[in-house]
């Protein structure tokens, strides 16, 4: 099976990545490419694409990452009706109840302001 993904290349701190074909069962870094669609780069946000064979390889049935999805809907190109688009996950605390924002607010005892109320006096007289 096919698969269209983003390959990393350029230096360190300065991605830039290749949108490829591939075989699924590759890594990404393998080398061994079916073919090279376009380019990124996400520092300027300049995007080359050739719409014409991506449209042929989703045809055939390769399956875009979410990201490529992401880019290839952003730019015009029609995904097929099979594709699923990635769910967001949301993040949840592992025990949530132990935040200090969902703690009770704390009142404070009703001895406490009397206290003060004599200390006060006390340094007055």
């Amino acid at each position: 099976m096919l698969a269209i993904r983003m390959q990393r290349n350029g230096r360190s701190h300065y991605p830039m990545y290749r949108i490829v074909v591939q075989e699924s069962q590759r890594h990404p870094l393998s080398g061994r490419v079916v073919a090279e669609v376009g380019n990124y780069n996400p520092a300027t946000k300049a995007l080359t694409l050739n719409k014409e064979a991506v449209e042929k390889y989703l045809k055939n049935g390769a399956q875009p990452s979410s990201r490529v999805a992401f880019i290839l809907k952003k730019n015009g190109v029609k995904l097929p009706k099979w594709y699923k688009e990635s769910t967001a996950k949301k993040a949840t605390a592992k025990h949530a109840d132990k935040l200090r924002k969902n703690q009770p607010k704390e009142v404070p005892a009703e001895g406490a302001p009397a206290e003060e109320a004599s200390t006060e006096a006390s340094t007055e007289a």
